[in-house]
């Protein structure tokens, strides 16, 4: 009976040192720019630095971090072109065309053509080091799997005895909208040494965060184990995000375990029908996000959006202003990572006033518990807990199509007395209030407070 009771106390005790670990990582939910929105698979290393150089000048103060390259960087996208999925077709001896950069490990490696400082195998490591001259953090975006085109060659997979690449690919294991992948089949020897040398090349690189593709919908909970024991092992933390939704509820409790975040809903885009569908996806996971592991909107359709596509013509957001702050504050007092997917150097004084607004960023990154208060008559309410304190951060939201007035009686949040209201977006003092605050909103906009106790 003894020796029962000290291995549930040793399990325990490198199981909360396990989720302790993980809460260092994404201790706050993730704030950055992602290339897939406004450059699709065809950003360009020159367009990569200049963001960074945006953010590194405008946005670095605010808690912004993470320069992200999107999809099919180890494709040859010639500059000025748009190609989004190309799919790879076999050639008379089984070979595949387009062939994707790869080593001879069957690891996908930057295309030197949109990676110039990639020649030579340098990979992705001299646009890390600029990233991180800058004071900011790398990523990439990776497909589940192994590619077929390794399969094919039978690549050998490195840290092992003669295993290769066809020896531990499912081949029943397919993505449906891009066809560049064989899933692992995480039982056969050399599937988790696969995994490892990813990342232990991407931590070479200089990788702070990995978007791992076609791994949520459906939910690969053996891959998704696997990356992230592969994190583990590489010697460097970095951030491991699961895309795209929907990522199965039944999953929350996994995701939370493995994952540092991970896609509620499919795309998102500019349009206001999917910000609806937005309310309603995290209605769904309210409770779950915390330090570690946060459930994700996805990106923030703000700025120029689709220069090269993949959705619609070159464009600013089609979003209203009222939309575009009802975008933003939601994704705050959600606590959703925040993933700009707009050029940011297009920005203009709306984009640059919507994300350097110090106190709506702390509402994302201090937020604690951010729960819906009510929904009704077109009316929204969310709520969340000010860290070390009884305030309160709370959002209105006009989700109809007239304008109108909405309101937050005091007392449903558990306030009392005299309460400070502040207006975050105009950063105004409103005054002290006895039993309730109310404003006249446009339709499908929004507003955002801090609420303080009269003796706080």
């Amino acid at each position: 009976m003894k020796l029962h009771c000290l291995i549930i106390f040793v399990a325990c005790i490198l199981l909360n040192t396990q989720i302790s670990a993980q809460n260092k990582i994404a201790a706050t939910p993730p704030m950055g720019w992602n290339s897939y929105n406004c450059f699709g698979s065809a950003v360009h290393e020159d367009e990569v630095k200049a963001n960074t150089d945006y953010m590194a000048k405008y946005l670095k103060p605010y808690g912004w971090q993470y320069i992200v390259v999107d999809f099919l960087w180890s494709y040859d996208n010639p500059p000025g072109s748009n190609i989004g999925n190309p799919f790879q077709k076999r050639l008379d001896d089984g070979s595949y065309i387009p062939w994707l950069t790869m080593d001879k490990w069957g690891r996908l490696t930057p295309q030197p053509n949109k990676f110039p400082s990639a020649f030579g195998g340098n990979g992705f490591k001299p646009l890390a080091d600029y990233v991180h001259a800058q004071g900011l953090k790398f990523g990439i975006h990776v497909m589940r799997g192994i590619p077929r085109q390794a399969v094919w060659a039978k690549s050998p997979i490195k840290g092992t005895n003669s295993i290769t690449a066809d020896m531990v690919a499912d081949t029943n294991s397919k993505c449906p909208w891009m066809n560049h992948m064989y899933g692992l089949d995480m039982k056969k020897p050399g599937a988790q040494e696969y995994l490892n040398s990813l990342l232990e090349l991407y931590a070479s690189w200089g990788v702070d965060f990995i978007k791992v593709d076609d791994l949520s919908r459906p939910y690969s909970a053996a891959e998704v184990e696997g990356y992230k024991k592969a994190i583990d092992q590489c010697g460097r933390p970095i951030v491991l995000s699961l895309s795209p939704g929907e990522t199965p509820l039944n999953q929350a409790a996994h995701a939370t375990q493995y994952a540092n975040m991970w896609r509620m809903a499919d795309d998102f885009w500019d349009n206001w029908k999917e910000v609806l569908h937005m309310f309603d996806y995290a209605k769904s996971w309210e409770g779950v996000g915390g330090p570690g592991h946060w459930p994700d909107c996805d990106m923030i359709q703000i700025g120029k959006l689709s220069k090269r596509g993949p959705v619609g013509v070159e464009r600013y957001s089609r979003f209203t202003e009222d939309e575009l702050y009802t975008h933003m504050t939601f994704w705050s007092i959600y606590r959703s990572p925040l993933m700009l997917g707009g050029n940011l150097p297009e920005n203009r004084d709306l984009e640059l006033k919507l994300f350097t607004n110090n106190e709506v960023l702390a509402a994302n990154q201090n937020g604690e518990n951010p729960r819906q208060l009510y929904k009704k008559d077109g009316a929204m309410v969310w709520y969340s807990h000010v860290q070390n304190s009884k305030d309160l951060y709370v959002a209105l939201f006009n989700i109809g199509d007239n304008p109108k007035p909405v309101a937050v009686d005091f007392a449903s949040l558990g306030l009392k007395g005299k309460v400070k209201v502040r207006n975050l977006w105009k950063k105004q003092n409103i005054g002290q209030l006895k039993k309730r605050y109310q404003q006249n909103i446009n339709p499908h906009g929004a507003a955002l407070f801090r609420l303080s106790p009269g003796n706080n």
